[in-house]
């Protein structure tokens, strides 16, 4: 690919993968080809299904074996899904140094770092591998300072007001 473009998401707000997802629509029109690993949110989270219609354009993975969100899990539950997270990671890894997608979304991989399963480090690694993609987004709560300088395009979402 000619350019390459890694935009973030983050922040306390709402929306966060919509945004990523809305992103990901707009490139699909286009002729682009989308892959979405999503981390941290259970085997069943479907708010996102519908884009199963869109295959093979769109494809979604998600390495997660509990049903319930990785926060929900035991100590021990969560000791187990560590394993299946890090090799979803790898997998996002491999989709990018091959070029298999135009636009690569990593759904709450920020999260990860927040939550000590993936290292700062490892995260600045995926994001100077000089894979062959159009857009890489990423997504999280928060985003640490060390992986700005590694970011083009950097969306912070915020909740202003919320009466549910």
């Amino acid at each position: 690919m000619d350019t390459r473009i890694i935009q973030a998401f983050y922040g306390l707000g709402k929306g966060k993968t919509s945004a990523a997802v809305g992103q990901a629509l707009r490139e699909v029109s286009e002729g682009q080809h989308i892959t979405i690993i999503q981390f941290l949110k259970g085997k069943i989270a479907d708010e996102f299904q519908v884009l199963t219609r869109l295959e093979p354009d769109v494809q979604i993975f998600r390495f997660d074996k509990s049903e319930v969100n990785y926060c929900d899990l035991s100590l021990e539950e969560k000791e187990e899904e560590k394993q299946n997270i890090w090799n979803g990671f790898n997998f996002a890894k491999k989709v990018i140094e091959t070029g298999e997608s135009d636009v690569v979304i990593l759904d709450e991989l920020l999260g990860l770092v927040d939550l000590d399963i993936i290292h700062i480090e490892d995260v600045k690694e995926l994001l100077q591998n000089p894979g062959d993609y159009r857009k890489l987004i990423i997504t999280g709560s928060t985003l640490a300072e060390a992986l700005i300088p590694y970011i083009d395009v950097i969306c912070e979402i915020t909740l202003r007001k919320d009466n549910t």
